[in-house]
């Protein structure tokens, strides 16, 4: 089974005509000016999966500011979830700052997804005010045992559209602020788990952090796959393509050749997702 676990797509509509958003939602702006930054509908993800022999994909939208925009793409990933409902799982997705979060949160879940995410905090970080936006959200998805996504990246290196002013001790204040939520860190939680080293708290502070490998290819080279099951446990890393940025072919060549055991491949692909979203992994 092969499951990958960060996939965005938005409506036609918007795909068709991403300019005129731009001026209301910079964020949107930010990563999605340049005519090469991708956008896929429904159908788009279902051809390469069928294309690539995904199993299951989490879809998501955007994290709009416009609640109106965030309710229709979250309305659009319900759809699809309707749809294909043996091919994809969907997360709710919207900008924290607005006040229509928690009756955006529960209207979600009432539509049928199973998660919140990808949330993010592109101008800010996540920074004492962003942990505080957090907490009806992670209310809510630990009184429905769900899991929880959120943008971050590393504090060092190139800088890239999408990266954003986040620090390690940001991230791990997060993990402290809500140690019982399933919180899932995507692009290898900023490399947080390098922390794991330490000889104190640490270990226990990230005990419920999964991560995913969204965008690994431009970032890191082969080495982190040994290094983060080392450093993480197999049980906490997840395949996530962050399509339509990358196609999962990409990523699963890489972890091919990795050295890791067929069985650590088979986690990572996929069990340790199932398990999470509650998928058979018998079907």
């Amino acid at each position: 089974m092969i499951i990958d676990f960060h996939t965005h797509i938005v409506p036609p509509e918007i795909l068709k005509n991403r300019d005129q958003y731009f001026d209301s939602e910079p964020a949107f702006k930010l990563l999605y000016d340049s005519p090469k930054s991708k956008l896929a509908t429904t159908e788009d993800l279902i051809h390469m999966m069928d294309e690539q022999e995904i199993d299951w994909s989490v879809a998501f939208g955007f994290p709009w500011i416009n609640p109106d925009l965030f309710s229709w793409n979250n309305d659009y990933v319900a759809e699809a979830v309707t749809k294909y409902p043996n091919r994809l799982k969907g997360f709710g997705c919207f900008d924290l700052y607005n006040s229509q979060v928690v009756q955006e949160s529960e209207r979600c879940l009432k539509n049928g997804l199973c998660g919140f995410g990808e949330l993010a905090f592109y101008k800010s970080g996540i920074d004492e005010k962003a942990l505080d936006l957090l907490e009806p959200v992670m209310t809510i998805s630990q009184a429905h045992n769900l899991p929880v996504l959120i943008h971050t990246n590393e504090p060092v290196g190139h800088q890239y559209p999408g990266k954003t002013p986040i620090t390690l001790n940001q991230i791990y204040h997060l993990a402290q602020r809500y140690p019982e939520n399933k919180i899932v860190l995507a692009h290898w939680g900023g490399g947080i788990f390098f922390y794991l080293l330490m000889k104190r708290h640490v270990k226990q502070t990230l005990k419920n952090i999964y991560y995913d490998m969204a965008a690994s290819p431009y970032l890191y080279n082969n080495e982190i796959y040994k290094i983060a099951v080392k450093l993480v446990g197999i049980e906490k890393i997840m395949l996530a393509s962050d399509y339509p940025l990358i196609k999962p072919a990409r990523y699963l060549k890489e972890i091919s050749n990795s050295g890791l055991s067929i069985e650590q491949i088979e986690a990572i692909q996929g069990l340790n997702a199932a398990k999470l979203l509650n998928i058979d992994n018998h079907l």
